[in-house]
């Protein structure tokens, strides 16, 4: 049984070839039933976000099971198969695990070490279960790359050091002010980046948020969700004797903060320090605001710089991770390769369980009447002793089967023994 995964992402497809083999968590479910029923791959995980899809499944032929779901792809999407292999990447065995693993570690994402993909890869396979789509060998693929995931993001700083402009103020203020719980914050501006700060306001601590914006719906829309007060962008003076942070990310053409309208509100903060930083291009606040006594002013320059020294070391702990995943990719195969011999494990435990009740029928036959104490002592007997001789040839079985690719120790156990092993799905060989 061979592991492939067929994938298009933001570096080998445009958004225009990607928007159309994308699935949604609905579209997966509807089309289930179709996916359960293919008969050259066995189980299907999809993963699909905004910047990648990727199709996870099993097969016993890698040729006919490729040709398979390229046609299931070609099919949802309405594209050509050539296309879609001119834009996509296919992995098999090794390489597919090793890739899954990754992404889960957040090493191949857009942005490095980002933790949203992670919860998408937990989502892809909770949906695979939901609809009946997976299967063993994915279900233990999946929970080893989730756990994977996990460690990279306990062990690991990969996801720690803020890369983005949005997230980066926010450290920023961290630094400068120290504890952020219970601190005052006004955010300007609604797009992306202003909910990427509240966002990550709110998860450091501040205790109140004041949210202002020219379109006073879109104030009040952010402000409700990050559970803080929406006012008019014009109004923003009037919060400024309360606030410890400011932080500007409006699409003004023209500065909004001037140094000739903060002298009175210098006067009612009685030398508290404000902390502006303004993420805005062009510029929200003058710089002449610098100059003002008990204000500090940050722009977009000094938080790139941030941003780089922060990915500068997402970069070192990223080889960390790849340690890491290679490390687990080992473990994975540890149980992947010993797959290969559970159908004659389980042969065997069969033909002992067979003998065994053989035995203590005739056994108790001979013995005649008996207590069901009794009967019971010699059934925990037979049974231990049966379950002591397999255990180590098991136990053996399983670590050579590690090593020897071939089966070869499973090849004589069967012969030695008489055995006739199913496949992994316990049908006997030579019965299909």
């Amino acid at each position: 049984m061979s592991i492939i995964v067929f994938g298009l992402n933001h570096k080998t497809a445009p958004v225009e070839i990607r928007e159309k083999v994308a699935m949604t968590r609905v579209q997966i479910k509807n089309r289930a039933p179709e996916f359960r029923v293919l008969s050259r791959v066995e189980g299907l995980v999809i993963l699909s976000t905004c910047n990648r899809t990727e199709y996870y499944t099993t097969t016993r032929d890698l040729v006919r099971g490729k040709e398979e779901l390229i046609s299931l792809i070609a099919d949802f999407s309405g594209c050509a198969g050539e296309t879609l292999e001119r834009h996509a990447y296919i992995k098999e065995g090794r390489q597919a695990v090793h890739h899954l693993f990754r992404v889960a570690a957040g090493l191949d994402s857009m942005i490095l070490g980002e933790s949203q993909i992670l919860g998408q890869v937990v989502e892809a396979y909770d949906t695979a279960c939901q609809c009946g789509m997976s299967n063993p060998i994915l279900n233990g693929l999946f929970l080893k790359a989730i756990f994977t995931g996990k460690k990279a993001r306990t062990e690991t700083l990969i996801d720690r050091l803020a890369v983005s402009v949005g997230s980066a103020a926010v450290d920023l203020a961290s630094q400068i002010l120290g504890e952020l719980t219970g601190r005052t914050a006004l955010v300007l501006g609604t797009g992306e980046t202003g909910e990427l700060v509240l966002r990550n306001l709110v998860g450091n601590g501040v205790s109140t948020v004041v949210v202002g914006n020219r379109t006073y719906a879109n104030a009040c829309k952010l402000a409700q969700e990050f559970g803080g007060q929406a006012i008019r962008l014009d109004d923003f003076s009037l919060h400024l004797v309360e606030a410890d942070i400011v932080i500007s990310c409006t699409a003004a053409p023209h500065y909004i903060v001037k140094a000739e309208d903060l002298q009175s509100v210098l006067s009612a903060r009685a030398g508290r320090p404000l902390l502006f930083i303004d993420i805005a291009v062009p510029r929200d606040i003058h710089p002449a605001v610098a100059a003002l006594s008990g204000i500090s002013v940050y722009d977009i320059d000094d938080l790139e710089q941030v941003v780089q020294k922060n990915l500068a070391e997402r970069r070192r702990e990223a080889i960390k991770v790849d340690l890491l995943v290679n490390e687990e990719i080992n473990n994975f195969y540890q149980w992947f390769d010993s797959l290969a011999v559970v159908p004659t494990i389980r042969a065997l435990k069969e033909k002992a369980e067979k003998i065994r009740k053989q035995e203590i029928d005739w056994a108790l036959r001979k013995l005649g009447p008996l207590s069901e104490r009794d009967k019971k002592i010699i059934n925990s007997l037979v049974t231990s002793t049966l379950n002591k001789i397999l255990n180590e040839p098991i136990a053996n079985l399983k670590e050579y089967a590690r090593r020897d690719k071939e089966n070869g120790y499973s090849q004589v156990l069967c012969k030695l023994f008489n055995l006739e092993p199913g496949d992994e799905d316990g049908n006997r060989e030579g019965a299909l």
